[in-house]
């Protein structure tokens, strides 16, 4: 059978638009019994399902058109089209309708024809009050995402830092530290990066981590031109994560300081971690992996779990390196610095723009791939607990010895989530404190709505062009940007076909 023709960006917003518009008219319809807003919405053919007090229900078309009255629209009633995915000439997608204080769920497909758009099938379901968009998105201005790429022929770009709107650092993990003019599209080579830099270049060894990481500003950066990276560094015994803190001088970094070195040194070459962040209270945040590749290698204790380990935890210190006097106390031999445990691979953390509680990624093993929020004192359970399943089928974890964290969210399937962003930009105006994804198993970007300490709703974007997606960032301007993790990476600007 012959592929499908990709549509072009025009095209594809063009269904988009298209598809809202359908079920724009089936909400309008609905919410006032409007007979001939309905039937403009659905196929003749069109099946409505749902199940009542465990029975289930299947209702045509016409008979669904039979029971509707007129009626005032209720006061309290929103809608908002969660997600949309389109192929060729099918399509389908997830709404909500807000009532009162609950939520009618919907799953629609449908199908292009001649003469447009139609609802072939419905199911449906009613929960407890899913929050509001800021947007309802149900409308034409809805957000189309397209791509435009600004950089290639990057070496495995890991993260991304802006000095301007039009000027940025971007950490290669297989190649350089790099000045970026945005507008140019011109590199510069940072010089002077440390001399025991460890990376997978001169022998490639399957699944080797090793290389630069994360690249963040000092908050008084303009002034003091201070940055913080993590980076593999080795030395007689193997290979461990380290984090600095440098100035920026030109084109080279000068008073480079270590800040803290993840030993032991091993020979092990995976789950280094490396996520950085600057938290509202002024702290440096770190991600440490455990290390390890199997459960099969863990000791009696495992390392995650073993508070005198600097391996799989997270830290906090103040922008010099030194112990804040509010961490967390974990008990005699406890690693200085430390802030929560339980990690066994966490690459990523954001400040919610409102809460300004830190979230934070989390790699499985076969699934248990997690967004969590960062507590201090916290432990996330690693290996004691998954969502997923262990690589060892005869792993057995030892019993926990206090609460474990539950996560915030975790996939049915492996998603490798990586650096996460929260969304505070204008250009895509129903996406506002929406938390941004990336992933690395089958290449995906999601866009998760967030309601306290839960996520409450899911939505994959680009579904018809995955790639591996290593970090999404955001400019001062709001502009949105994410980093593809190829040998010939990319730097992709998210516009919003729509505008």
């Amino acid at each position: 059978m012959a592929a499908l023709p990709s549509a072009s960006p025009a095209q594809a917003a063009d269904d988009h638009s298209a598809v809202r518009r359908t079920i724009q008219h089936y909400f309008d319809g609905w919410a006032t019994g409007d007979t001939v807003l309905l039937g403009r919405a659905m196929h003749a053919s069109c099946h409505l399902k749902r199940s009542v007090d465990g029975k289930f229900v299947d209702m045509t078309r016409e008979q669904y058109l039979a029971i509707q009255r007129p009626h005032a629209r209720d006061s309290t009633l929103t809608t908002r089209v969660a997600s949309v995915d389109i192929v060729g000439p099918i399509a389908s997608a997830r709404a909500h309708i807000n009532i009162g204080q609950s939520t009618f769920v919907d799953y629609f497909n449908l199908l292009k024809t001649d003469e447009g758009w139609f609802i072939v099938d419905k199911v449906s379901t009613r929960v407890d009050r899913i929050p509001d968009a800021p947007t309802d998105v149900g409308s034409n201005r809805a957000a189309m995402p397209v791509e435009e790429t600004v950089l290639d022929s990057l070496r495995r770009p890991w993260s991304m830092a802006f000095l301007s709107e039009t000027e940025a650092l971007i950490s290669e993990k297989e190649g350089a530290l790099l000045r970026v003019n945005l507008d140019t599209r011109t590199r510069t080579p940072i010089r002077g990066f440390p001399a025991d830099l460890a990376d997978s270049m001169p022998f490639f060894h399957p699944g080797d981590n090793s290389g630069r990481f994360d690249v963040v500003l000092d908050p008084d950066f303009s002034g003091n031109r201070l940055l913080y990276m993590t980076y593999v560094a080795s030395n007689g015994r193997g290979r461990t994560l380290k984090l600095i803190r440098a100035r920026l001088r030109g084109d080279s970094l000068v008073d480079i300081r270590p800040l803290f070195t993840a030993e032991p040194y091993s020979a092990d070459r995976v789950h280094y971690g490396g996520g950085l962040v600057i938290g509202s209270d002024g702290l440096l945040y770190l991600t440490v992996g455990g290390r390890l590749f199997s459960e099969a290698d863990e000791p009696a204790l495992p390392i995650s779990q073993d508070i005198r380990d600097r391996r799989g935890k997270i830290y906090r210190f103040n922008r010099d390196g030194s112990i804040p006097a509010g961490n967390p106390t974990f008990g005699t031999g406890s690693v200085p610095g430390l802030f929560a445990l339980g990690i066994r691979a966490s690459q990523g953390l954001a400040v919610h723009p409102v809460t300004r509680e830190i979230w934070f990624s989390e790699h499985g093993t076969h699934q248990g791939d997690e967004l969590n929020v960062l507590q201090p004192g916290a432990n996330y359970g690693w290996p004691l607990r998954t969502t997923g399943r262990y690589r060892d089928t005869a792993f057995v974890p030892p019993a926990a010895q206090g609460p474990l964290t539950d996560p915030a969210w975790s996939w049915p399937h492996t998603v490798a989530p990586t650096g996460p962003v929260f969304y505070t930009g204008s250009e895509f105006p129903t996406w506002q404190n929406s938390f941004l994804v990336g992933g690395l198993s089958r290449g995906s970007l999601w866009r998760m709505t967030v309601n306290g300490h839960r996520v409450v709703a899911a939505e994959e974007l680009l579904v018809d062009r995955r790639q591996r997606v290593r970090k999404v960032v955001q400019s001062p301007g709001g502009a949105l940007y994410f980093l593809t993790d190829y040998m010939n990476g990319r730097l992709v600007r998210l516009r919003n076909a729509q505008r």
